[in-house]
């Protein structure tokens, strides 16, 4: 059965200058299979259009939303307050505090509104946690995982 190209997981990112910061999340995920798309809407200057991206998600078939931003980082916990599915929050190093601020602003979420989070500029990582979101449900993606999780051991312990 061919994949939807519908995406799967929102990529959603503070502002146009984190796009570099995030592309890893991009990259693999389309490494993975999983169709995905990046959007640009900032919880202070865009707030309408933020929440009504994360209300909408799951209507669009989005199973994960991925929110990357810096400084007060609020962009993760409206996404969260706004939607019912996951979301991974990315801190961005884009502030004088080299992203701490960021990280306690995604960690320190008021009880029922939860957003995951990863380390300060590790996109990366969010998209392998939404991946496993995904083949929790979605086969393919559960080998393709699999398969590259094998490509790195093999690439630690096999001589070259």
């Amino acid at each position: 059965m061919p994949k939807p190209n519908k995406p799967l997981v929102g990529i959603v990112l503070g502002s146009v200058s984190d796009r570099d910061k995030m592309q890893s999340a991009v990259e693999l995920l389309d490494k993975l299979g999983i169709p995905n798309e990046s959007v640009v809407l900032s919880a202070h200057r865009t707030p309408e259009e933020c929440g009504e991206y994360a209300r909408t998600a799951a209507e669009r078939g989005i199973m994960v939303l991925i929110g990357g931003a810096g400084w007060s980082a609020a962009l993760p916990g409206v996404l969260a307050a706004h939607s019912l599915l996951p979301v991974i929050g990315v801190p961005l190093s884009s502030s004088p505090l080299a992203g701490k601020d960021a990280l306690y602003s995604m960690i320190q979420m008021p009880p029922g509104v939860p957003v995951a989070t990863v380390g300060i500029d590790t996109a990366r990582n969010a998209a392998y946690l939404a991946a496993r979101i995904i083949a929790l449900t979605d086969a393919p993606v559960a080998r393709a995982l699999s398969e590259q999780r094998e490509q790195v051991r093999r690439s630690i312990v096999e001589p070259r």
